[in-house]
């Protein structure tokens, strides 16, 4: 399996290997003389991977193409998710965004090549949030040749990469053995949760001359895997998503009359924190995942090299789903609004003519220590009912959704040049464009209103559904029964959204070498690059209005007609790895095709000038200049670098704007030339921004709020100093040193998105809106490891390191900066302060430690490591996106006929959240329960731990036949609020097989 050469032509070639990366600026006159080594299986890639490590300068983490195939990888987060102090988030079972040593995603720079690569994102959630992460859902395991993970930074490093930098390198077509060799592989994917199987095929075919001077890689993949997700949860609409307080001033049905019998009165219940809703989800999606790979070398002698290389990858997911949810406060508060409102003007219950509200009976209540020292009593479980005889009142919703065309793409191509101009001076270029798309084409709902007379519930423990039952609601069917109770259609969306990510970038790298006892050769280069990102929703106008109305005695009155055809109810096993007890599983949804049917028959072609939804759009443009120089270092056992980096960073945006008066400009009707506004001649007077345009209707050209484009022009700059110092105590005990300033950027929607939500009350008034003041965050990093080869395939390392973050963002705060706006109220434009983002301060102290080992001469082994990054913000908050523990532990066994290899992966709690939250959330903010002013609760996601297979068995040495197997113990992922016993959230995914057959040649 492993044809063994002279150790230190292994160290050579994997030294070669490490050199040779565009991000690195660095060679060696032996490189062009290296002999090849061969290897294959899991314990030639072990050891290539250690030499890696153990001669690198920087403390790094490394993964080779030979490890991705003894892995039940799918993309290159599934692999980078193995290493010590890395970990990833999942969705659906399949990781995407990667962090590094307790960090979110964003604070994570991936290079390809050497050079960024812009990534789409399928989730339109994702695809709004403007994240600097990139989603490696689009890039298959096999285009990897090598990944190296930099935990220590250095000055020729791309800058942006505030806890880490990981380079994916792909192959280059003359360093293959053969002239002529490739692989294909045929198989196909199961999917356990949606019961569904789906083709596998990828393939590639390697060609150089005789003479080795020219060769080309051609790569191409066609992946397919259907995937579901059940989860119950707390989500629902207005107040009641989520969890809040009691207050029986306000919640007039909670009276000691009401608890009689139960052992409190209604004060006991004032200030006791209560769900909102208990609300049941499916969504079901398609990963269709097809491209390709390109690339071409020429080298011509061993002084000039340059390989050019291409890679497209699209990926289709159309999803679907449904959800089932309570409005436990509406119905305490006694409001009958039919989408959770709770407002003064939002209608009151009414049952003969009464305004109601509803009753807590058998309550249940615990007390809970929260994540930040306070006690809290909780209502674990309860019946919210509305007193005996009530008609049907509004008890929750149900929504129905289908996203069409939902859709990312990644492209990249670069051009590598390496020229040697004579023994001393070494030339480099590496000049690549990048573009990738994020889209839905159409995000379609439908939003019902259910009528009944209350529900019980009861929270278990945080890995169980909870108990709930409603009352009086009639069958989980669309549709309103004689009594009152049931379905009725209340609401229904329609919108796109599209978000485009590219770059064109180039840098020259130089290195002179001297003959200097301590200095082996200068380093220095320059780089340039141009970024723009361009985010926008759209949206059909509905040809009439939904008539939902209410009579004089406040009962709800609808002539819009709810569709009752095309339903069908929920899966018949949804659930089922939820556990819990016996709890109201059913629901129903709408097929993709009637839902499609009813919003493409309810909305009307306009123009797409009309379509356009300003507030939501992004358009920025940065543009990042450096320049850096730094020297190689070695003497005796003494190795390392030291270097500047120089960073210049120009941030223009256009930040949709509303225009104060509404009256000030007169918008255009759709078809119609643009109108002029004279005083604010930026005016975009032919965008709907979601106002009504109905049959029938006169066109009225003052509705809605209009937007125009404000400019910001922003400039940062940073010097970035780095050293990594490698001592060598003997030939298998290496320690290592570093220090540097890192440099991270702030997510694009905290810098350029919209105002919106405009409010005001007796404090004053505040409207949300972007940052565009936000300096890059940058790092003060120091890092000390130790590293034991201490056998054959065989190593010890451990490694402490301490981040100081300066410029971490802070959430929902409110600013100093203003903007004239118009108070919904009463309509006069007023001062509105502008809630925003601000910085703070953050630490990052960590530990890993790692330990592999083969057992003896056996074919059997393992491989380990854990981590813990201790993280503590300014503000005393958890850190979005940080977990403190995370680990690895796999077995594997390899001979010359078979291996395998069993994997098991966890991941500490963490602050679950999009990878870029949003500028505006109040995750950050402060809450009043019970008198106290304390942090708002951000949802947590609980420890989980994976585990997965593979096995292969080699028919003849051609021929290979693989099994896959992830999530083997279909987990269920948990969140909560404050504490475990506030259960926000539980679903699980269901496992998935891949069986593949590989032919090589």
């Amino acid at each position: 399996m492993f044809k063994q050469k002279p150790l230190a032509a292994a160290v050579s070639m994997a030294m070669f290997s490490l050199t040779a990366l565009p991000v690195m600026a660095q060679t060696a006159d032996a490189q062009a003389q290296m002999q090849t080594v061969e290897v294959t299986g899991i314990r030639a890639s072990m050891a290539k991977s250690l030499s890696v490590k153990k001669n690198a300068t920087a403390n790094v983490e490394v993964i080779t193409a030979e490890d991705v195939g003894k892995m039940p990888d799918k993309n290159l987060a599934d692999s980078l998710q193995r290493l010590a102090g890395v970990a990833v988030r999942t969705d659906y079972d399949e990781a995407e965004k990667v962090s590094m040593r307790g960090t979110n995603p964003d604070m994570s720079l991936i290079l390809f090549n050497g050079h960024t690569v812009s990534g789409g994102d399928w989730y339109v959630g994702d695809q709004g949030s403007s994240s600097r992460s990139t989603s490696l859902s689009l890039m298959p395991s096999s285009v990897l040749n090598q990944a190296l993970v930099y935990k220590t930074s250095q000055a020729n490093i791309v800058d942006g990469g505030l806890a880490g930098t990981i380079n994916v390198t792909t192959r280059k077509p003359l360093s293959q053995k053969e002239r002529l060799s490739g692989v294909v592989s045929l198989g196909a994917s199961y999917a356990q949760l949606p019961d569904k199987s789906a083709p596998d095929l990828n393939a590639s075919v390697n060609w150089k001359n005789e003479a080795g001077t020219f060769g080309i890689i051609a790569q191409g993949f066609a992946e397919k895997r259907y995937v579901r997700r059940d989860s119950v949860s707390r989500f629902a609409y207005g107040a009641s998503s989520g969890w809040d307080v009691i207050n029986t001033s306000t919640m007039l049905g909670i009276t000691d009359a009401s608890l009689a019998g139960t052992g409190y009165t209604a004060a006991d219940l004032n200030g006791v924190r209560m769900p909102g809703s208990m609300s049941s989800e499916f969504v079901e999606s398609v990963r269709d995942r097809k491209g390709g790979m390109i690339s071409m070398q020429f080298k011509p002698n061993a002084d000039f090299d340059v390989t050019m290389t291409g890679f497209h990858s699209s990926m289709k997911a159309n999803n679907n789903g449904r959800l089932t949810s309570g409005a436990m406060y509406s119905m305490l508060l006694g409001k009958g609004e039919t989408l959770g409102g709770i407002t003064a003007t939002s209608p009151n219950t009414s049952s003969n003519g009464q305004r109601v509200y509803a009753q807590i009976r058998n309550p249940v209540i615990v007390t809970e220590r929260t994540m930040y020292g306070h006690d809290l009593k909780v209502l674990k479980a309860a019946d919210i009912v509305f007193p005996d005889g009530t008609t049907p009142q509004y008890v929750g919703n149900s929504e129905g959704f289908y996203r069409d065309g939902a859709q990312a793409t990644s492209s990249f191509l670069d051009l590598d040049a390496k020229y040697r101009v004579n023994q001393d001076l070494t030339l480099k270029g590496l000049f690549s464009t990048t573009r990738g798309v994020g889209k839905t084409d159409l995000d379609q709902g439908t939003t019902f209103a259910r009528f009944g007379t209350g529900v019980s519930y009861a929270m278990g423990g945080l890995h169980e559904a909870p108990y709930v039952k409603y009352h009086g609601a009639g069958l989980n069917q669309p549709g309103i029964n004689p009594d009152g109770s049931g379905y009725m259609i209340v609401g229904r969306t329609a919108s796109g959204i599209r978000t485009t990510d590219k770059e064109m970038s180039g840098q020259l790298d130089a290195e002179y070498k001297l003959d200097n006892a301590w200095v082996q050769s200068l380093e220095m280069g320059v780089r340039h690059a141009d970024h723009k990102r361009k985010s926008g929703r759209w949206g059909p106008a509905f040809r009439s209005p939904l008539s939902v109305t209410y009579d004089a005695t406040g009962k709800i009155i609808q002539s819009t007609v709810t569709p009752t055809e095309g339903w069908q109810p929920y899966p018949g096993d949804f659930g089922n790895g939820l556990d819990g007890g016996w709890w109201d599983n059913t629901g129903f949804t709408y097929t993709p095709e009637a839902l499609k049917a009813y919003i493409a028959a309810t909305t009307k072609e306009t123009s797409p000038e009309w379509e356009r939804r300003v507030s939501s759009e992004i358009d920025m443009r940065e543009r990042q200049s450096s320049g850096y120089l730094m020297a190689n270092l070695e003497n005796g056992p003494w190795s390392g670098n030291v270097g500047v980096r120089y960073v210049r960073t120009v941030v223009d945006a256009q930040i949709a704007t509303p225009i104060p008066n509404p009256r000030t400009c007169l918008r255009a009707e759709p078809g119609q030339p643009a109108t002029v506004c004279a005083a604010y001649p930026g005016a975009i007077t032919t965008a709907g921004d979601a106002s009504a345009y109905y049959d029938g209707v006169p066109f009225n050209p003052l509705a809605g709020t209009m937007y125009y484009k404000t400019p910001t022009h922003k400039v940062f700059k940073n010097f970035l100093p780095s050293v990594n110092l490698r001592y060598e105590i003997n030939p298998d005990m290496i320690a290592r040193f570093g220090a540097s300033r890192t440099i991270g950027r702030q997510n694009y929607n905290v810098l350029g998105s919209g105002f919106g939500t405009p409010g005001c009350d007796a404090s004053g008034c505040k409207v949300t809106g972007p940052n565009p003041d936000l300096r890059p965050l940058t790092s003060d990093n120091v890092d000390l490891s130790w590293s034991w080869f201490f056998a054959k395939r065989s190593a010890v390392t451990a490694s402490v390191f301490h981040s100081k973050i300066d410029g971490y963002v802070k959430t929902g705060t409110v600013g100093t900066s203003t903007i004239e706006l118009t108070d919904p109220r009463d309509q006069v434009v007023k001062t509105f302060f502008i809630n925003t983002s601000s910085q703070q301060g953050a630490k990052i102290t960590g530990i890993e430690l790692a330990y592999e080992q083969p057992f003896g001469d056996s074919p059997f082994g393992f491989t380990s490591n854990v981590s813990r990054a201790k993280t503590k913000v300014d503000d005393g908050r958890p850190m979005v996106g940080a977990s403190e523990w995370a680990g690895n532990l796999g077995l594997y066994f390899e001979n010359d006929k078979a291996s395998a290899r069993l994997v098991a992966n966890y991941r500490g709690e963490y602050v679950n959240s999009t990878t870029a939250p949003s500028p505006t959330a109040n995750s950050q903010g402060m809450s009043t329960i019970n008198g106290v002013l304390m942090p708002t609760a951000p949802t947590m996601a609980a420890p989980v731990t994976t585990l997965a297979f593979n096995a292969s068995y080699n028919i003849t040495p051609q021929l290979v036949l693989s099994f896959d197997a992830t999530n083997l113990t279909n987990v269920k992922r948990a969140y909560y609020r404050y504490s475990e016993e506030e259960q926000q959230k539980l679903d699980v995914s269901g496992r998935q097989f891949y069986l593949n057959l590989k032919y090589k040649f």
